[in-house]
């Protein structure tokens, strides 16, 4: 299995995402509970309380108890999150919101109908993933942890994160088919990827980041 290759606008949109991610670290970094949902063609992105987590795909809660806004689809601001839910119906606009973002804590929740199109997803520094999709009336939810902080102070203070550049240094490839299967949430990682033209042919131009980087990474795909 290889991911298919990025294409130029993608290159260019993580490019742009890398040199402002230090950059806006300290504003960024206090979106700490954020909810972006998507129905009939508007995106809504709220600031939430915790227990919004509970009721997935809920979006009359989530417009009643949430501080929610309409934005366009390019305004999402994609450079940092802490905690980040994503309900969502189709892939293509998943990718919009998601590819190139850099999240701690990513909950996504399919609230549309299978069989979703296969997309692959590129997300910088994610710690722990949930997943929440209804397949024929059965709930499946599931969690992973990618990797954890050797320093739990730091977790939710992207300075000090950018400054270390222990968030920087992984990488997660999400394959979205996922959601069309009730088969266990799988992973497997790669480590000290300094070429990605060497391990992963099908993405090349993302060896433009270790030339800026100077530094190997860990890439893991998920699956």
């Amino acid at each position: 299995w290889q991911p298919p290759p990025l294409h130029s606008h993608q290159y260019h949109l993580f490019l742009l995402g890398f040199v402002g991610f230090c950059m806006d670290s300290f504003v960024q970094g206090q979106k700490n509970n954020t909810l972006i949902f998507t129905r009939e063609n508007t995106i809504r992105n709220c600031t939430c309380p915790n227990e919004i987590n509970d009721n997935d795909c809920d979006y009359s809660l989530a417009n009643l108890i949430c501080n929610c806004r309409t934005v366009l689809p390019y305004s999402i601001d994609k450079t940092y999150y802490n905690n980040l839910a994503v309900w969502f119906t189709e892939t293509s606009m998943l990718g919009m919101l998601l590819n190139f973002t850099a999240v701690h804590d990513l909950k996504l929740s399919f609230c549309g109908t299978i069989p979703l199109s296969t997309k692959y997803l590129t997300i910088w520094g994610l710690r722990r993933l949930q997943i929440r999709s209804e397949i024929n009336g059965q709930l499946k939810e599931q969690s992973m942890t990618i990797y954890d902080s050797h320093d739990d102070k730091t977790q939710g203070t992207l300075h000090t994160v950018c400054k270390d550049k222990k968030m920087l240094m992984h990488i997660a490839i999400l394959d979205t088919s996922l959601f069309n299967r009730y088969s266990p949430l799988r992973s497997y990682s790669v480590d000290n990827v300094s070429s990605f033209t060497d391990h992963f042919p099908h993405l090349p131009s993302l060896d433009t980041f270790f030339a800026i980087n100077n530094k190997s990474c860990v890439v893991t795909f998920i699956y």
